[in-house]
């Protein structure tokens, strides 16, 4: 058992620290990294000050709520841009793009080629062949208008 007194409790909380860090990388989500730093700041503490067990424990779990909390306020005070707020919303992306009618607009529905795809539209009749431009979606049809 000489080995496991000589085994410094600071590089348990160090090593846990990154093993969070790590995780939070591999896994998603954006959580783990205020728990790998509370666990680096309590190894740090434990590593210049005598805490027993349960006070490092106890300072874990207090660091662990504050730095969530604090993380979740400052996210919620300062929201980051969308790179692409559209990214899941293919119908509205194609919306000021002018598409060619593969299928009469007739009674006001039809279908339009967007680049190399076909999609069902909706607008005032047009014939095979006429270029058209996108003003909207409505349930997975594009809106269009004469361009």
């Amino acid at each position: 058992m000489d080995w496991l007194d000589a085994l410094s409790p600071h590089w348990f909380w160090l090593s846990l620290g990154l093993i969070l860090g790590a995780a939070e990388i591999m896994l998603p989500g954006f959580f783990l990294i205020w728990l790998a730093g509370a666990a680096i700041v309590t190894g740090m503490l434990v590593w210049v000050l005598p805490i027993p067990i349960a006070g490092q424990v106890g300072l874990f779990a207090v660091l662990a709520i504050v730095m969530v909390y604090a993380a979740k306020s400052w996210m919620v005070r300062n929201p980051g841009a969308l790179g692409d707020p559209l990214l899941n919303h293919r119908a509205e992306r194609l919306v000021g793009e002018t598409v060619t009618v593969v299928e009469a607009l007739d009674g006001g529905n039809g279908r339009v080629k967007v680049g190399d795809s076909v999609w069902m539209a909706k607008g005032a009749d047009a014939p095979v062949g006429a270029r058209l431009r996108v003003i909207g979606s409505d349930s997975g049809a594009l809106l269009v208008e004469p361009a």
